[in-house]
């Protein structure tokens, strides 16, 4: 049990840290409540009735964070990779570099086609 006293003890204090943050918030915190505060936030789009018969909904938000998740997970892959690089032998190379030139061809293929503009 031993080991685990000190990762308790900073579990306790973090939700020490936790109670008084939230306490002096609600004490300390403005208290100017309006419509628009307790409004949706969709994005930066402002929440509007869908048209009968549906309508188009802009995606480019969600096309930005597929593509921030894609390059995340390159990330990911390439942590480990070089973390353990000099045992893995030329064959992780080879392996590594045709990973990094598919996810690249993706990014040009998606900025080439606008995927990046914000209109």
């Amino acid at each position: 049990m031993s080991p685990y006293v000190p990762l308790l003890g900073v579990m306790a204090l973090a939700a020490l840290f936790l109670a008084v943050a939230i306490f002096l918030s609600a004490i300390l915190g403005p208290r100017r409540r309006n419509k628009t505060k307790y409004e949706s936030y969709e994005c930066g789009i402002d929440p509007t009735p869908e048209p009968p018969g549906g309508g188009k909904f802009p995606i480019k938000y969600y096309l930005i964070a597929m593509l921030y998740i894609i390059f995340d997970i390159e990330i990911v892959f390439l942590y480990p990779w070089a973390v353990s690089f000099n045992q893995l032998g030329l064959f992780a190379l080879v392996e590594m570099l045709l990973f990094m030139a598919t996810v690249f061809v993706a990014y040009i293929y998606i900025w080439r086609r606008g995927g990046l503009e914000w209109d």
